[in-house]
């Protein structure tokens, strides 16, 4: 299949496939470290800026909607200009806002660097598509799980993570107002070191990059099409809105949570920031091993079950999920929403791995009878 990987040989960097499969988990994790750093420092950020609940929850939802539209935008961009490129670049100038925002002393600047920062989250689309350039049927849905998930991880570990270095600023003597602003450069460096390796040791496909290929007309180059061709191919396939119905209500979910759990927890259970981080970010740090598990177990199923395998299991993991929120929504202590949420989290990520391998499976490249 144009040289793509059969197997993931995951302590391995000597096959492009595999260093593909590494630069795009990492590439992401650090993409969605930078996309929700503000969340665990929004209680600090919230009484700096003098935010009111509702400009709060328009920075929130302006995090998320933008991400819709520049996921739109770098799709058609991976098909003309090839994953690689489009990821440097993105990283590059993603990382301008993320460091940006700690220059914004009012509603208007945060929310328009935050809404830039949202860009970022297109980050996955091109995850996804490497990854699917890179392996075959057999063992796609787990890669693209693996790699999503690894890199869902980053919303964990910046809970987690951007509190502590706020903490020690405070400690040394230095404002809150002007820790939260220091801490934000962290994600923003990051992005920026993971552009140089991505942009020297990526390459579109297993045969080269698309510009070189074309140059030296080697091996199959994808077809490159106009943004409104390939929108409008995808547009027209009923498969792909069930897709993005099934997707939003898992990954959607992902967002929310990420983007809400630590305030809530502070303002619910009156919670100190680091421990508020601690309980936001174990829900993040579940995909480290949920996303992929739910790839590898919707590969399994579809050896014997095919395509109609992986639509139950993602049936039954959206299923679980939505009656473990119900079951969060309930909790009137801070260690019963956190065995909750952990729980209905479980499913969510899984759902989303299995999202993740069912989409490859209705470009055509396999059958409802096929494995795979």
């Amino acid at each position: 299949m144009d040289g793509r990987a059969t197997r993931i040989d995951l302590f391995s960097l000597s096959s492009i496939q595999m260093r593909v499969f590494h630069l795009a988990w990492l590439g992401f994790f650090v993409c969605f470290f930078a996309w929700f750093a503000v969340a665990p420092l929004m209680p600090v950020i919230r009484g700096d800026l003098h935010l009111t609940k509702d400009q709060v929850a328009n920075i929130n939802i302006a995090a998320v909607c933008v991400t819709i539209f520049v996921r739109l935008l770098v799709g058609p961009l991976c098909d003309r200009y090839g994953a690689r490129l489009t990821y440097t670049w993105l990283l590059a100038l993603g990382a301008l806002p993320v460091v940006a925002i700690g220059l914004s002393h009012t509603y208007g600047s945060f929310l328009f660097c935050r809404l830039c920062i949202g860009a970022v989250g297109a980050s996955f689309v091109i995850t996804q598509f490497h990854t699917t350039r890179m392996f075959a049927a057999n063992v796609v849905g787990t890669a693209n799980a693996a790699t999503a998930g690894w890199g869902n991880a980053g919303g964990g570990v910046t809970q987690v993570l951007l509190p502590l270095p706020l903490a020690a600023l405070v400690a040394l003597g230095v404002s809150q107002s002007l820790s939260w602003r220091l801490a934000m450069i962290v994600p923003g460096i990051l992005m920026l070191v993971v552009a140089v390796p991505y942009y020297r040791h990526a390459q579109d496909t297993p045969q080269g990059n698309l510009a070189d290929l074309a140059r030296r007309q080697v091996g199959t180059v994808p077809a490159r099409k106009s943004a409104a061709e390939s929108f409008l191919a995808a547009a027209r396939d009923y498969r792909v809105w069930m897709l993005f119905t099934t997707y939003g209500a898992c990954f959607g979910i992902e967002l929310t949570i990420h983007s809400l759990a630590a305030t809530y927890y502070v303002d619910r259970f009156s919670m100190d920031v680091k421990t508020a981080g601690l309980y936001a970010g174990s829900f993040g740090l579940l995909a480290l091993f949920a996303r992929a598990l739910g790839g590898i177990i919707s590969d399994r199923i579809a050896h014997t079950k095919g395509l109609d395998g992986r639509t139950a299991l993602l049936f039954g993991l959206i299923l679980m999920e939505g009656l473990g929120l119900m079951l969060f929504s309930r909790m009137d202590s801070a260690q019963g929403a956190l065995i909750a949420m952990l729980s209905f989290g479980l499913f969510t990520h899984m759902a989303c791995g299995a999202t993740s391998s069912l989409t490859p499976s209705h470009r055509g490249r396999i059958s409802h009878s096929e494995p795979g």
